[in-house]
């Protein structure tokens, strides 16, 4: 397994081991131990064919807008042009806010692809699973570390081997990158809300790179005009002969 070390913008790949298979007695002492380090009522629990249950946390950082069903037919909606539409069968796309977190309840064997495909349910947004990763993040010695799970990967069992820490395991749902956009598998409302976001991340940046010159230029004058005093501070404490 690999997995990615963030220096800044960089990533840089780091092998990781895989972990070593419990028995079901280990499961169960496991289970235990993670029970009492918690603080909430979230608590795993074993079965007796040897799997467990539990809750997973997932944050999603996603850049791109997600598509989410047209409204249900008899609503009407408005478009950017103000002009109302009834039974139009068209996707709306929207940007999840930052750190939107969601916990499910799944099982030992509940596998990453399944996880991914129940958070699209619970948000009702119908893009391709294929399109979305989970990833594991972890913390040490003040360093970031992001592993991309396989899809056959059990995110509940990573999560009783790791405890309930959050710095110790994480998991976050990202953008599925594996090389360059195709951007022929994007609708049109999500390519324009590509635009528009461009848009206003170049205007932020335009914003800000003025702002940091105009202060430059004030301190440069401020400079200036303090320079230019002939004498300093000593010709305003001379007195005349």
């Amino acid at each position: 397994m690999w997995i990615s070390r963030n220096w800044g913008e960089k990533d840089e790949q780091v092998k990781c081991g895989k972990q070593q298979e419990l028995s079901g007695t280990e499961i169960q002492q496991k289970v235990k131990e993670y029970n009492a380090q918690i603080n909430s009522n979230l608590f795993m629990n074993p079965n007796k064919d040897g799997s467990y249950t539990g809750f997973i946390k997932v944050q999603f950082k996603l850049v791109r807008p997600v598509s989410v069903p047209p409204p249900r037919k008899g609503t009407a909606t408005q478009d950017g042009a103000g002009k109302k539409n009834g039974g139009v069968k068209r996707c709306t796309s929207f940007y999840l806010p930052k750190d939107t977190s969601k916990h499910l309840h799944i099982s030992s064997r509940t596998c990453a692809r399944e996880v991914i495909e129940a958070l699209l349910k619970k948000f009702t947004v119908v893009d391709n699973p294929g399109k979305f990763a989970l990833f594991e993040r972890t913390e040490r010695h003040d360093q970031v570390f992001l592993r991309k799970l396989s899809d056959d990967e059990r995110p509940l069992e990573l999560r009783l081997y790791a405890g309930p820490n959050e710095k110790a395991l994480s998991l976050v749902l990202k953008e599925n990158e594996t090389g360059e956009v195709n951007w022929d598998a994007f609708s049109m409302p999500e390519l324009k809300n590509f635009v528009r976001m461009l848009q206003r991340e170049e205007e932020e940046h335009v914003k800000q790179i003025l702002q940091r010159y105009a202060l430059a230029r004030t301190r440069m004058q401020e400079a200036q005009a303090a320079a230019s005093i002939p004498g300093g501070s000593s010709a305003c404490g001379s007195t005349p002969g």
